[in-house]
């Protein structure tokens, strides 16, 4: 069973990702885009990643990006 930490940890880098990259999860649960547990999900699939440090990486120096990295377990989401 994962943390609370290690949940809450990767619960912050999908909201990082998805605001660096313009994507409003909570809008897009509201509009029906997607539904709650694909949230839960996406949460779940980044506790998988195999560098999650060079995700951190990543989002402290993206800029005007429009896509996740390549890597990103979530990278359908996003889109």
């Amino acid at each position: 069973m994962l943390s609370p930490k290690i949940l809450k940890d990767h619960a912050s880098r999908v909201d990082q990702m998805a605001e660096t990259l313009g994507v409003d999860l909570e809008e897009a649960v509201l509009t029906g885009a997607a539904r709650f547990d694909d949230v839960a999900d996406a949460v779940l699939r980044c506790t998988a990643c195999s560098d999650p440090a060079h995700c951190a990486d990543w989002l402290q120096t993206a800029q005007n990006e429009t896509t996740a990295p390549a890597y990103c377990r979530n990278l359908e989401l996003f889109a």
